[in-house]
């Protein structure tokens, strides 16, 4: 791992870099309800503002801050500052191109490729939040540029509700969205194993250079959503597995309900990623109550039973890399097709890259 770090004082995004993906309108009607903290604005309903992501004063300003750190972060590796940079504040991965969604005003996680694509021509987001990253799936479903893989809760009726084994990607982009769901009650050793079966297979396949990792923490045992039983030692051995690739990677946070819980988790993280074995003692600081009954670093898994069977789990792993393989096969048709005779070069691309 590596020895030392700095911080970096992150800056604000400008509304012409938060434009790089959404659209001016969203920005637009988000800085001018954010001015006054608006909540009866007849238009707020159309931009995805209200039930869970209210409007309160000062949003905007809250959405360029995270927006700009993420950016800071990416700058950071185009630099060669460093060959990882971290964002905890950020992850915001359900906001889409026009709208806010799921407590997320702007998608820094999108943003933060988009600068990393000025300089690698292919780059891999990794996503192991409860919840699927959705918001930006969506931004790069079209594209082979930059491949997505999600491992998250899918079950009727749980937030956002995509993420299924079916959803691959469109057009130049099918197969380059890789979608694992999962059941509650995993924990460290079975989500590890899932984890590390399906990122061999995409990091042979599709190559990446550089890597954004989302690491929301509402995985975590004692988390508020009761999903997974999952603690910090088991998202670190599948960070460090990404961070044995050696690639530039930029590191975000995401979900995370039970506060001391999430801090527990991104502190154990950062120590992963230094090679340092932390105290386990919580030191005493402002909150330092908020982190009984034990006060330590670890996490306990609870006695939840895990519903994920063998024989499902089997089946989903085999589907997911009998799916990735078909980049493979996509990319030798299409090497094919360039070697065609120019006069028939056309009609074949019109069947496969629309």
């Amino acid at each position: 791992m590596f020895h030392s770090f700095s911080v970096v004082k992150p800056r604000v995004a400008t509304i012409e870099e938060m434009a790089k993906f959404h659209t001016d309108a969203y920005l637009e009607h988000l800085h001018k309800i954010s001015q006054d903290g608006d909540n009866d604005d007849p238009q707020s309903g159309d931009f995805g503002l209200g039930y869970d992501c209210p409007v309160v004063e000062g949003i905007y300003d809250y959405a360029a801050a995270v927006g700009g750190a993420t950016l800071t972060a990416a700058q950071c590796l185009l630099d060669k500052r460093g060959e990882v940079a971290i964002n905890w504040a950020g992850g915001w991965h359900h906001a889409k191109k026009d709208e806010a969604s799921g407590f997320c005003y702007v998608n820094d996680a999108v943003l933060g490729i988009l600068k990393l694509r000025e300089k690698y021509e292919r780059v891999l987001y990794v996503d192991v939040d409860l919840h699927h990253g959705d918001g930006v799936e969506d931004a790069f479903s079209f594209t082979s540029k930059v491949m997505t893989v999600s491992l998250h809760k899918f079950s009727p009726g749980f937030f956002p509700g995509t993420g299924d084994l079916g959803d691959t990607g469109m057009g130049k982009g099918r197969w380059y969205a890789v979608n694992v769901p999962l059941d509650d009650g995993i924990k460290d050793d079975r989500y590890f194993h899932v984890f590390t079966s399906v990122m061999q297979e995409v990091q042979a396949l599709f190559n990446p250079e550089a890597v954004v990792m989302q690491l929301g923490a509402d995985t975590m045992a004692g988390d508020p959503m009761c999903s997974f039983n999952m603690t910090p030692v088991g998202v670190a051995q599948c960070l460090c597995h990404v961070l044995d690739w050696h690639l530039p990677t930029l590191l975000l946070g995401g979900g995370g309900y039970n506060l001391a819980n999430t801090a527990r988790c991104w502190t154990y993280l950062t120590g992963a990623v230094l090679g340092q074995t932390l105290a386990s003692e919580i030191p005493d600081h402002e909150f330092f109550t908020e982190y009984g009954p034990d006060y330590s670093l670890e996490i306990s898994p609870s006695c939840r039973p895990d519903r994920n069977e063998t024989k499902q789990l089997d089946m989903v792993l085999k589907r997911q890399c009998t799916l990735i393989k078909e980049i493979s096969s996509m990319q030798m048709l299409i090497s094919t097709i360039k070697l065609v005779p120019h006069g028939k070069e056309t009609d074949c691309f019109s069947s496969v890259a629309p």
